[in-house]
């Protein structure tokens, strides 16, 4: 059985930035190819007229999660650099509401929800469900998820849109069973009708 959009529905890209994609300072293998399915999943949303949103890392130069400063990654997605910005194939509509996240020097935060106005917005749109894919599936993406189900959405975390950084081999599948778990429910673009 096909999954009906509607008007309660909206997509969240999940940090489909440069410094993530092959080529990029931190760059999640094969993180491009969640480009074009997200265009597709985008098209889907735009023929209905629904919400897009796309979070992006919005770091200062001397974020927390940056090895020189005690975190685990290389300086990534600094604020204006060509890094933070979005995949130049990504086709995100002129209406999409961007959420930047991490702009606080002392203030990891992998999800869109924490530290941004990403609830509130969803929210006074009425929305009721949510489609989350992206990068990283590991971090990101799950961190969205799963705060999405804490704040009451239904989350469909999108299986064919979303790649992970795999700092330990299993920890995209491990990622995504947490998210099941957690009572989300994952789909492919073919599921919507």
């Amino acid at each position: 059985m096909k999954l009906k959009l509607s008007k309660a529905d909206a997509l969240i890209v999940v940090d489909v930035q440069r410094d993530f994609c092959p080529g990029g300072s931190l760059a999640v293998p094969e993180g491009d190819t969640v480009v074009p399915v997200l265009n597709r999943y985008m098209d889907k949303f735009g023929l209905k007229y629904l919400p897009v949103f796309a979070t992006r890392d919005w770091h200062p130069e001397n974020h927390i999660s940056f090895k020189a400063y005690g975190g685990i990654w290389p300086v990534h997605c600094v604020k204006e650099t060509d890094g933070a910005k979005f995949h130049p194939e990504l086709k995100l509509p002129g209406s999409a509401g961007i959420v930047s996240k991490a702009t606080t020097p002392g203030k990891e935060a992998y999800s869109g929800f924490q530290g941004t106005r990403l609830k509130s917005m969803l929210q006074r749109l009425k929305v009721r469900r949510v489609f989350v894919g992206g990068l990283a599936t590991d971090y990101c993406v799950k961190n969205t998820v799963l705060d999405a189900l804490k704040a009451g959405f239904t989350v469909l975390f999108l299986r064919d849109a979303s790649r992970g950084v795999n700092v330990h081999p299993q920890d995209s599948e491990l990622a995504v069973e947490q998210m099941l778990e957690a009572g989300a429910l994952g789909i492919t673009i073919e599921e919507i009708g």
